[in-house]
């Protein structure tokens, strides 16, 4: 009798102990977020997307996906309709794009905003807001994907030309030509060998040269040194030179006074006796031109006087008819 009690009580506390642990599983597994009904509106491929797939904003998730049905009213367009946590900041601006979960293909919804217009978009469940869909990154493939296709096409036919017989012989020529300037560079490497090798004892001469030369800038420059004192010798003579020539001056401006005072004077004196000797012989000279007898007869007539000398007189003018 004493085992009943015994597993009627075991038997209760493992039954309070089942539901404990279900409510507490329940309690905190539980979702109390508030969510509230956004519907997003596409009008391209909804591929891989399922209800329960979830919506995040710029990476965070913020909700799931409801139901995804097409719009009656507007035909070619799809109604995703999502329930999304009411504190994500959905504005004016946000708008969604369909995005792929690694390799699985399976879709989700991503949000984002422009911030063009930071309104907070209200919505309710009577009047449910709209949030337009953007096509995505394999959508906009898709689209391109022939524009795509006929780019590639035209690159192909551009590499068939590239590779054609005349450009293929023309680079295997340029290789050439390259293989050539390389063997003609290790040819020239080879000759510069012996150049290269004598390099170090002609750096070594060179070194002793620059030496040699700054041994004789040192030298050149000692105060005591030969090239001072050559140029203090060249100055003293310098100077007695200059000496001589200041004695030369003054002796030069001596006789000049001397010519311009004494010399010239006299000179032109000469100069006038001269002159006067001159006239009198080319009076004579005239004279005796004139008149040769006047040399044996002597009493030469004399030139009749001129305008302005004494016994000038105007010649009387001739009467009129």
């Amino acid at each position: 009798m004493e085992n009943k009690p015994h597993a009627f009580w075991a038997g209760l506390f493992t039954i309070g102990l089942t539901c404990a642990i279900a409510l507490t599983v329940f309690f905190f597994s539980a979702d109390r977020t508030v969510r509230v009904p956004y519907d997003l509106i596409a009008t391209s491929n909804v591929t891989g997307l399922s209800p329960g797939a979830a919506v995040r904003y710029r990476g965070l998730d913020v909700g799931r996906v409801q139901s995804i049905s097409f719009d009656q009213e507007r035909l070619g367009e799809i109604r995703i309709r999502v329930q999304i946590d009411e504190r994500a900041p959905i504005t004016r601006s946000t708008f969604g794009t369909l995005a792929l979960q690694g390799v699985t293909g399976t879709a989700f919804v991503q949000l984002d905003d422009t911030g063009r217009d930071l309104t907070p978009l209200q919505t309710s469940a009577k009047q449910i807001a709209q949030i337009p869909m953007r096509p995505g990154l394999l959508d906009q493939l898709q689209r391109r994907g022939d524009a795509l296709l006929r780019r590639f096409d035209e690159i192909a036919d551009e590499i068939d030309d590239l590779l054609s017989d005349p450009n293929r012989k023309q680079m295997l020529a340029t290789v050439a030509s390259l293989q050539q300037a390389a063997d003609g560079v290790t040819t020239l490497t080879k000759q510069l060998g012996p150049t290269a090798n004598q390099l170090p004892g002609a750096v070594a001469s060179l070194r002793q040269t620059l030496d040699s030369t700054n041994r004789l800038v040192a030298n050149l420059n000692r105060p005591d040194g030969p090239f001072i004192a050559n140029l203090n010798k060249a100055g003293t003579a310098a100077q007695q030179a200059g000496n001589a020539l200041a004695s030369i001056n003054g002796s030069i401006a001596d006789l000049s006074g001397r010519l311009g005072y004494d010399t010239l004077p006299r000179v032109d004196s000469l100069a006038d006796d001269v002159r006067s000797a001159m006239r009198s012989v080319d009076r004579a000279a005239g004279t005796f031109s004139t008149s040769p007898r006047s040399i044996l007869f002597g009493g030469a007539p004399q030139p009749a006087p001129g305008p302005g000398e004494p016994g000038f007189a105007w010649p009387s003018a001739p009467s009129g008819r």
